[in-house]
């Protein structure tokens, strides 16, 4: 047990430290080479956050552990968007730029509903596993054009010394940090589910709350580091949106492809779970529309209804 907690507290702090480099040299360089922010990221940071989920996601799949590998990518999304996203516009109401409500909303939506279609019949094939990546890979080209566009048209502007000097040390500084926070989100998650195997929780209860929370720990700290500072948020807000994309199409996608046959759907994560994904990510359409931001109120709203989830999962299924 003690091993254990030191191994959460260890993972937690270098999770802290790896998120405030990745948002410091993740924003200097997005300036440097005229890329915006929220394209960083959307791409390369929520690419790299995202890398717990598949190594967890694939190890438990060769297990042949479904409710923990599904079970992670539906409670992280959870996480993402109710948790961290709500827990953001508590501290300071979140504004969305245009490209945000016209893309990327409607790409997070449409990626938890392709999910929902198909787990319907309750396993997900290789065939499937095909789909989601397509469908990553779609977003990700969509992206990369978008960013080559930013590029080309910062280029008009005159550059001033920043621009001028070389971004090597940006990019090295930023991949250093995403190793810091994936190994640190590998300690937090290892201490978190032994922990919870000796309270007695189920694979698939720990997939949705301990190892979830543990995942999305980098994106947690990544948004309420970018927040508490008062600074832009577009790199955080981005790395969010893209998460919640990318862990279900380029993560789950991958997951399922390695599995060595279909991999099974819990009916009760089915029916429960993975609908209040798809609800929630549906839920939001109006939530961002209104006035193009996410509100307190409305941030303490998310909140709440994460908190009641994750009671009721606990009461109802340990």
């Amino acid at each position: 047990m003690a091993t254990s907690a030191a191994a959460l507290l260890l993972g937690l702090a270098m999770l802290v430290a790896g998120a405030d480099l990745v948002v410091r040299q993740g924003t200097t360089l997005a300036a440097r080479v005229g890329v915006s922010p929220l394209v960083v990221g959307m791409t390369v940071v929520s690419l790299g956050t995202s890398l717990p989920e598949l190594a967890i996601g694939i190890n438990a799949a060769h297990q042949g552990n479904a409710g923990l590998a599904v079970g992670n990518i539906v409670g992280t999304n959870l996480v993402n968007v109710l948790l961290i996203l709500g827990l953001s516009a508590v501290i300071r109401p979140v504004s969305f730029e245009p490209r945000t409500l016209r893309v990327d909303l409607p790409v997070m939506t449409g990626a938890a509903v392709l999910l929902l279609v198909l787990a319907l019949n309750g396993s997900l094939t290789s065939a499937d596993g095909v789909w989601l990546c397509a469908y990553g890979a779609a977003y990700l080209a969509l992206m990369v054009v978008h960013a080559k566009r930013s590029a080309t048209t910062a280029e008009d502007v005159p550059s001033g010394d920043a621009r001028a000097r070389p971004a090597a040390p940006q990019v090295m500084l930023l991949v250093a940090g995403l190793a810091v926070i994936v190994v640190g989100a590998e300690f937090l998650v290892d201490g978190a589910v032994s922990i919870a195997r000796i309270w007695g929780a189920s694979d698939t209860v720990i997939g949705l709350t301990v190892v979830a929370i543990g995942t999305s720990a980098p994106e947690l700290v990544t948004t309420i580091v970018s927040t508490v500072r008062g600074g832009d948020r577009s790199l955080a807000l981005g790395n969010l949106l893209g998460s919640s994309v990318f862990n279900i199409a380029l993560i789950l996608g991958p997951t399922v492809i390695a599995a060595p046959g279909a991999v099974p759907v819990p009916s009760d994560l089915l029916a429960l779970d993975m609908l209040l994904m798809v609800t929630t990510a549906l839920v939001c359409v109006p939530a961002f529309f209104t006035r193009r931001q996410l509100t307190r109120g409305e941030g303490g709203a998310f909140v709440a209804a994460y908190v009641l989830y994750t009671t009721w999962l606990i009461m109802t299924r340990l």
